[in-house]
C-alpha cells in the first residue's frame, strides 16, 4: 500500500475545497504532507493553530482509508508542519500493527474483537474507539449477469456459506436455499466468487451480518466457504467480479459505486422472500438496507498524550463539517449530530 495517497480521492480539488469551506483560507497546495497540529474545538473545523508540528501513523480498513486520507489532505493542505503515513491492509491486519504499537491510530470497518482487545491489553495499548461513519457493504455481480437483481440472507449462505463448498454453478445453492425457507431460483450459469478476505473488516462485517446466524444455528463454523478468489485490494474484487459473467461478490458500498460501470449492485433482503433493497446512501443511513455497518477509528491514548499532531488531526477529524465534506467526495454516509456528539465526548474524555 503506497501511503498517503489513495485512488478514491480527489487530493488536492478535496483539500481545496474543504479548506475554503470550513476556514475561509486559500487554495490548498497539491497533498503536502506536513501540518502543524490543532487542538481543534467540536464546533470548527480550523485551518490551523500552531498546537505543535509532528507526524501521524494511520493503518487498518482500507474502507476507512480515503475518509482518514481526505481529512489529512485536508488539514495538511492549510498546516505545513504536519507528515502523515495512512495505508489500508485491511481491519485486522491494521489492529495487529496497532496493538503492536506500531501505529498512532487505527481505521476500522468493525468494532475490534475480543481477541485483539485482549492483544493491545496485554501490550499495555490503551485506545478509544470513536464512531466516524456509516457504509454499506455491496453484493455484486456482472452488468451481464441479467438472471440475479435481489438475495437474501439465505440465499447468500446457501451460495457463500461455509456449506456451499463445492458449488461450481449458482443452481447448486437452490437445494440448501429451499431448506433455509427461500424460493429463489437460481440460474445454471457458473458460479465465480471474488471477494475480501480474512484479514478484512469488511470479510468479517458480512459474515457476522449475513452468514453467523444460519451457520451457527446449523451448527457449522462462522465462516464463508473457503474455495473463493479472496483478495485485500477492493479493486482487485471489483474486476474479479467484472470478468466474470456468472460472478457474484461484495465490498465496501463506495468501492461498487465507483465501480457502477464494471459491476452491477444486487438487492438484498434480510428475511428469505422478503423485500429486498438496494444500498444507497439513505437505506444505509436509515437502516433499511440489510448489509449496513457503522466505521470507526481507534486512537491510541498515550501516544495522544506523546504527541500533539495525533491530537490536532483527531480534533480536525471530529469538528464541524470536517467528515461531512470528506464524505461529498467519497461515498459514505455521514453520522446523526447526536452520534458524532457522542464521538466528540468520548474523544475530548480520554485525550
Amino acid at each position: 500500500m503506497t501511503p498517503i495517497t489513495t485512488s478514491r480521492i480527489a487530493g488536492l480539488a478535496f483539500a481545496a475545497a474543504l479548506v475554503v469551506s470550513a476556514c475561509g483560507g486559500s487554495a490548498a497546495t497539491p497533498a503536502p504532507s506536513e501540518a502543524p497540529a490543532s487542538g481543534s474545538p467540536a464546533t470548527e473545523a480550523p485551518a490551523s493553530a500552531g498546537a505543535g508540528a509532528g507526524s501521524i501513523i494511520v493503518s487498518g480498513s482500507s474502507t476507512v482509508e480515503p475518509i482518514s486520507t481526505g481529512v489529512a489532505e485536508a488539514y495538511a493542505a492549510a498546516n505545513p508542519g504536519f507528515t502523515y503515513t495512512i495505508e489500508g491492509p485491511g481491519t485486522g491486519d491494521g489492529f495487529k500493527k496497532f496493538c503492536a504499537g506500531e501505529t498512532d491510530i487505527s481505521d476500522a470497518s468493525r468494532k475490534i474483537k475480543d481477541a485483539e482487545a485482549q492483544a493491545c491489553k496485554d501490550a499495555g495499548i490503551n485506545y478509544v474507539e470513536l464512531k466516524i461513519a456509516f457504509d454499506g457493504m455491496t453484493v455484486m455481480t456482472s452488468v451481464n449477469n441479467k438472471d440475479v437483481a435481489c438475495l437474501s440472507f439465505a440465499d447468500l449462505y446457501a451460495l457463500v456459506g461455509p456449506e456451499s463448498t463445492g458449488f461450481a454453478k449458482w443452481s447448486d445453492a437452490a437445494a440448501l436455499a429451499k431448506e433455509l425457507g427461500s424460493n429463489t431460483t437460481f440460474s445454471d450459469a457458473d458460479l465465480s466468487i471474488t471477494g475480501p478476505g480474512e484479514e478484512s473488516g469488511t470479510f468479517d462485517s458480512f459474515v457476522e451480518i449475513a452468514l453467523k446466524k444460519y451457520a451457527e444455528d446449523r451448527s457449522q463454523d462462522v465462516t464463508t466457504r473457503p474455495d473463493y478468489t479472496a483478495s485485500a485490494n477492493d479493486n482487485a474484487i471489483i474486476d474479479g467480479v467484472a470478468g466474470s459473467a456468472g460472478s457474484l461478490g461484495w465490498v465496501g458500498f463506495a468501492f461498487a459505486e465507483e465501480n457502477k460501470d464494471k459491476v452491477a449492485e444486487i438487492a438484498i433482503s434480510k428475511d428469505p422472500n422478503g423485500s429486498c433493497v438496494a444500498p444507497s446512501a439513505a437505506t444505509i443511513a436509515d437502516g433499511s438496507y440489510p448489509l449496513s455497518r457503522s466505521l470507526y477509528i481507534y486512537v491510541n491514548t498515550a501516544k495522544a498524550k506523546a504527541n500533539p499532531a495525533v491530537v490536532s488531526y483527531v480534533d480536525y477529524y471530529l469538528a464541524e463539517g470536517t467528515i461531512a465534506k470528506v464524505l461529498e467526495t467519497v461515498p459514505y454516509v455521514a453520522l446523526p449530530a447526536d452520534q458524532l456528539t457522542a464521538s466528540r465526548d468520548a474523544w475530548n474524555a480520554a485525550k
